[in-house]
């Protein structure tokens, strides 16, 4: 849709709910799909793209007197919003960091850059990039007790050959740096001593790594990740509250070893079925 649709959304949603919103912005999707609508744009131009088409939102939601903006890509000429959207309720913004491309647009447009995470002992000694507010996509299987929780993470994510099928026919059509990176990791990123899973990743289940166990397993795993500099979290989307409610008590355990306060942001869905 044309960006002053999507600024109409927001400022629509604002003024009706008075509540700030998050905007996931996505670059493109799988290559076939995007050939299908003619659209032949490489990857990092669609980046290029994507950095005018959140200017145009942004100014249009800041400027509610008029937006003129002439763009490689977008022009718009005295083009007003109304509803005007309240200062403070300006909407946060994430786009994905994986690819140099799109750290890059992430510095432009003032977003935070998404990541999907490694193995948190990867990245010892490596922090984030200071220049721009990091995230990671995860999902979360906890329990007080180890095993209970990987019981659940295995009844929940059992093994489809079906499944593995449709992720290899995936790989072989995108062109997602995320995608290929999370898949090259393979077994290697697995071991019996660490709550990194990527089951549900590879029976294309789900699009994320999974940390699996107990609460103090868990956080420890997440302080860790805090520690090198992530402090936004897109939650894979938990089934139900009670799961919520365990997620919740490792995200504390671990603000408190890292000694720092993740503030929640409350529900906020994402284009794939995140939560935040």
């Amino acid at each position: 849709m044309h960006p002053y649709s999507v600024a109409k959304m927001v400022a629509s949603l604002g003024h009706l709910y008075g509540r700030r919103i998050y905007l996931n912005m996505v670059a493109g999707g799988f290559k076939n799909d995007l050939e299908a609508l003619n659209d032949m744009t490489p990857h990092d131009r669609r980046y290029d793209r994507l950095i005018e088409y959140t200017a145009v939102i942004k100014e249009l939601l800041a400027s509610p007197l008029g937006v003129s903006y002439e763009g490689e890509f977008y022009k718009v000429d005295k083009l007003k919003m109304t509803p005007p959207l309240s200062p403070d309720l300006s909407p946060g913004i994430f786009v994905s960091g994986s690819s140099e491309a799109g750290l890059a647009a992430a510095k432009a447009i003032g977003a935070v850059a998404i990541k999907y995470p490694k193995p948190a002992d990867e990245y010892e000694g490596v922090g984030v990039d200071e220049a721009v507010d990091s995230g990671v996509r995860v999902g979360i299987i906890t329990r007080k007790d180890q095993d209970e929780a990987w019981k659940v993470a295995y009844e929940r994510f059992p093994e489809d050959r079906r499944g593995q099928i449709a992720h290899q026919l995936a790989m072989k059509v995108s062109d997602s740096t995320w995608h290929k990176q999370l898949s090259e990791m393979g077994e290697e990123a697995e071991r019996q001593d660490s709550p990194y899973w990527l089951t549900p990743f590879k029976n294309y289940r789900t699009f994320c790594p999974y940390l699996v166990g107990s609460y103090s397993r868990v956080a420890e795993e997440l302080a860790r990740y805090i520690a090198v500099g992530y402090e936004t979290y897109i939650l894979d989307i938990p089934p139900n509250e009670e799961e919520l409610h365990h997620i919740g008590v490792v995200f504390d355990l671990a603000s408190k070893a890292a000694g720092v306060k993740l503030a929640s942001k409350g529900a906020a869905l994402g284009a794939d079925g995140d939560i935040t």
